[in-house]
């Protein structure tokens, strides 16, 4: 392959990832919020370094990996626990974030983010996998524009949180991308599983990526208008 064929390949890779994990970097931003300050950006850290070995895997066993359905499966379900848990509990004005025994209890189940981030990210890496493989059959031209993408994730979901602090009912729009991130997920899964476990590719329910993205962008468009209209403290 070409230098400048392999730079177009990685380019398109980085852009791709980009625009596919949109989702994961709000996923990761409402992960880490909860975790005092000077723990976010170790989570984040961590959890980079857990991405760059998981999509390494994920890459080099790609026909395995997405035959592994029931991650997708439970990483979806997961996502929409954490969406539906969050509004169940919207009534309390208190932000749950910043109470003392909120930070202090997240701050002793560090190690269990760190892992629930990388099980969350292997549940997105099976779709990324997909998309990016029909790109290139180059290893390194895929390794280096998945790594890229994934490090740009990392700092976007980083600047999330600061942005949520400023601008609270950011959180509320996050949860709403999680929540539907998490039912793509689930249905990728179950699509998956009916293929591959009950031979039954009818009952697949599938989400067309267009639809997917469409509604996300409008999430994030029309929630950020209404968010942003209220600085932290002036509610």
């Amino acid at each position: 392959m070409e230098l400048t064929e392999a730079i177009l390949a990685i380019l398109v890779i980085v852009a791709l990832e980009a625009v596919l994990s949109v989702d994961n970097a709000m996923v990761l931003a409402v992960m880490v919020r909860p975790l005092p300050e000077h723990l976010r950006q170790r989570a984040l850290l961590y959890g980079l370094i857990g991405a760059y070995v998981l999509r390494g895997l994920a890459l080099l066993f790609a026909t395995l990996i997405i035959q592994i359905w029931w991650i997708q499966l439970l990483g979806g379900l997961y996502l929409i626990y954490l969406a539906f848990n969050h509004f169940r509990k919207l009534p309390s004005h208190q932000d749950p974030h910043h109470t003392a025994a909120a930070i202090q209890a997240a701050a002793a189940s560090f190690w269990r983010i760190v892992v629930i981030i990388n099980v969350v990210d292997l549940a997105f890496a099976v779709d990324s996998v997909l998309v990016v493989i029909a790109f290139s059959e180059n290893f390194w031209v895929i390794f280096t524009g998945v790594a890229v993408g994934i490090l740009l994730i990392r700092l976007a979901a980083g600047w999330m949180v600061r942005v949520m602090e400023r601008y609270p009912r950011l959180e509320q729009v996050a949860y709403a991308v999680v929540g539907w991130a998490g039912l793509k997920l689930t249905l990728e899964g179950w699509d998956h599983g009916t293929e591959a476990w009950l031979h039954r590719p009818e009952l697949a329910l599938h989400l067309p990526q267009e639809l997917f993205l469409g509604v996300t962008l409008a999430i994030l468009v029309l929630g950020s208008l209404w968010a942003l209209r209220h600085q932290s403290g002036t509610e």
